[in-house]
């Protein structure tokens, strides 16, 4: 089994983290003890300014590891696989980013998401921006969860 979040959303279209978007950033995000890791390498095709990532670029892939990592840490939660049904999706709720330096383009950016709070379908995350051993952002994330495969009947929204 995929040890990556996004590999196990099947029919994820979005921009940022969808496996079926074949122009997106196709972020990837795992496990590293209670932390949510993102490693992501941006194309010079995303600059702000000259060399600088942009910022909403920025702002897209710090959304998109921590709906990943919510998805995750209600499966945790429960005690199964990331493969398992009942298969649940959130959505962002709020997402307040306080951009700390500027992102270098030219190199590896690495989030780092931990939860702070989990209550009924609502999950609160910390999520930092690394360059190297530089914190380029912070951000404070609320994730509300929008699908759940046992309990809705509805079409599924993630599926084309």
């Amino acid at each position: 089994m995929s040890p990556y979040f996004q590999d196990h959303m099947p029919g994820n279209v979005c921009f940022g983290c969808g496996m079926d978007n074949q122009d997106g950033l196709h972020i990837k995000s795992y496990w590293e003890g209670d932390l949510a890791i993102c490693e992501w390498l941006p194309e010079e095709k995303y600059h702000g300014w000259a060399n600088l990532l942009s910022g909403g670029i920025l702002g897209t892939i710090i959304d998109c590891h921590c709906m990943g990592t919510a998805m995750a840490d209600a499966y945790k939660s429960e005690g199964r696989a990331l493969d398992s049904a009942p298969y649940y999706r959130y959505a962002t709720g709020t997402m307040n980013i306080k951009y700390l330096k500027p992102t270098p383009i030219n190199q590896t950016i690495r989030l780092v998401a931990e939860v702070t709070e989990s209550k009924g379908k609502k999950i609160v995350m910390k999520c930092t921006s690394w360059s190297g051993d530089v914190q380029t952002a912070e951000a404070e994330v609320i994730a509300i969860q929008v699908f759940n495969s046992d309990a809705s009947k509805d079409k599924n929204p993630f599926v084309k």
